[in-house]
């Protein structure tokens, strides 16, 4: 919503692109088949299309607005979500303009409790975390899509009806151009959490709703605090109530606040009462400039699913999949993960160097991670938005202590999102190994990115397809090179990378790691190992 006077569109700091619809050549009765088509072009269906394109695969995208989503929406890009943008090609632009931060505080009734630090390694390629309105983050995307040969994009495109067979899809879809049906090999549901390709199977999302509601209302204001998320319980400005406040770029800030029990939605989300509140929450902390309304919003806290984010050749990314809770920043970064675990095996089994079976793989893995993200989620929603009587209770009772002492204070943190380990997965075949280590990452786990010698990092020389790390001091013994001949085989995309501690290898190019840095993020201390 926006202030009284103002069109839709009308932002004070960004310019909505109008996509036009296209006649494409269904509409002249030339019948193709697509390997893939997305339904949902938001940053979900858009990165899947880019993570497709990558490998080589053509898709089409289409969308039934005419424009970008409006608000800022989901702001929080995490650092496992950065490498994903950069491995399409397309992360630049978002390293330029987001605010990069690693630090937050929580307040109860105006005295801090908690100082938010994550974790940040020394030599990282990036930040824990950057905010960045979504009007951006679709437009960034949407600029590596128009920049790509393989993108068939189709804006004021609607489907009306889905035909899923055991050999394909076919979407009957409908524009300012004409009528016409789509042929697929395979389609992406990325229509978000209301999504109509899951009303069409009679797919529901299960789990759970919570009551607390929350308002988000992004204003432009001069307001010099840095870059961190903060946290306000009960705060004269929302008495009884939660506020959380982010800044973004171009001076626009996210100020999300709890609705009081029993307030409607109704007279929350009228002009003048988003104003009073907002005035009210900036009076608390300490501004008293001049400020601007951009556009409101209201949303509530839920943890929902599906049983199978596969049904045969569709699939379920982002929020027609799940619904997960904003505290900790999750729903974005958990949709992003979604299209790049599933293009690359789609991918891979479009380009016929794996079976269907690769596919199978997707849902337990994601629906494992989305398992994870309600079972630190969770946490947080009962602590932001309490449930029940007891829940509240329970939470004046430990901020209340946490006035005073130590102990109950991590209690007020968001617990932010981390990237999931796939330990489990049916492609983690070495789970058992990992007690030939001391320490470091876990099978199945984010790889650590350490800073090289040269500046770049060591990711930098991963290829798109499997990657070895190899830790040895000259050139590889004859075990690992049997090893690195039958990788190649399985993979035509395997690259290796040689981490020599020694500075000796013959093989070129050797990654040198004359003090140890890369060994030590797996805790090998140079000894040798695939």
């Amino acid at each position: 919503m926006r202030p009284a006077g103002k069109g839709p569109l009308d932002s004070l700091y960004f310019h909505y692109p109008r996509f036009p619809a296209r006649h494409v050549a269904e509409l002249d009765g030339i019948v193709r088949r697509h390997a893939a088509v997305i339904v949902g072009a938001g940053p979900i269906g858009m990165t899947a299309a880019l993570v497709l394109a990558r490998y080589g695969v053509r898709s089409v995208l289409i969308d039934r607005k005419d424009t970008l989503n409006d608000g800022s929406r989901a702001i929080c890009i995490a650092r496992p979500s950065m490498h994903i943008l950069e491995r399409i090609g397309a992360v630049a632009p978002f390293v330029k303009k987001a605010l990069g931060w690693r630090f937050g505080r929580s307040y109860y009734r105006g005295q801090e409790i908690f100082r938010l630090e994550m974790p940040h390694p020394s030599g990282e390629k990036y930040l824990p975390m950057y905010n960045l309105q979504q009007q951006y983050i679709e437009q960034f995307l949407h600029d590596a899509v128009a920049g790509c040969d393989l993108i068939d994009m189709r804006w004021q495109t609607e489907f009306d009806k889905l035909d899923c067979r055991a050999d394909g899809v076919s979407l009957n879809v409908s524009s300012p151009a004409g009528h016409y049906r789509l042929e697929a090999d395979y389609v992406l549901a990325a229509d978000g959490a209301r999504s109509p390709i899951r009303s069409i199977l009679g797919l529901r999302l299960k789990g759970e709703n919570y009551e607390g509601k929350y308002v988000i209302a992004d204003i432009r204001m001069d307001h010099d605090f840095p870059t961190e998320r903060r946290a306000f319980f009960e705060p004269s400005g929302n008495p009884g109530g939660t506020v959380l406040i982010h800044k973004q770029p171009d001076n626009i800030w996210r100020v999300d606040y709890q609705l009081r029990e029993g307030e409607s939605e109704e007279e929350a989300l009228r002009e003048e009462n988003i104003r009073a509140r907002v005035g009210a929450i900036l009076t608390d902390i300490g501004h008293d400039k001049p400020w601007e309304l951009e556009w409101w919003s209201i949303y509530s806290a839920n943890t929902l699913c599906l049983d199978d984010y596969r049904h045969g050749r569709v699939f379920f990314v982002g929020d027609s999949a799940h619904i997960v809770p904003i505290f900790g920043v999750r729903g974005l970064n958990n949709g992003l993960a979604d299209a790049d675990n599933l293009g690359w095996k789609l991918a891979l089994v479009l380009n016929g160097e794996a079976d269907d079976r690769l596919l199978d793989s997707y849902s337990p893995e994601r629906r494992g991670a989305t398992l994870d993200v309600f079972a630190n989620a969770t946490k947080s929603t009962r602590f932001m938005t309490p449930p029940t009587r007891g829940w509240r209770l329970a939470r004046e009772a430990a901020l209340s202590l946490s006035l005073k002492h130590e102990f109950p204070r991590a209690l007020a943190n968001p617990r932010q999102m981390q990237p999931y380990t796939y330990s489990e997965s049916p492609l983690t075949p070495y789970a058992g190994r990992d007690a030939e280590f001391d320490c470091g990452p876990s099978s199945g786990s984010a790889s650590p990115n350490a800073k090289l010698a040269d500046g770049g990092h060591l990711l930098d020389h991963a290829g798109i397809g499997m990657t070895a790390i190899l830790f040895c001091d000259g050139s590889p013994n004859t075990e690992a090179k049997l090893l690195l001949d039958q990788l190649q085989m399985l993979d035509k995309r395997f690259v290796w990378l040689p981490i020599d501690g020694q500075g000796t290898a013959s093989e070129a190019p050797a990654i040198p790691d004359i003090r140890l840095r890369n060994a030590r993020y797996w805790h090998r201390h140079g000894r040798s190992a695939a």
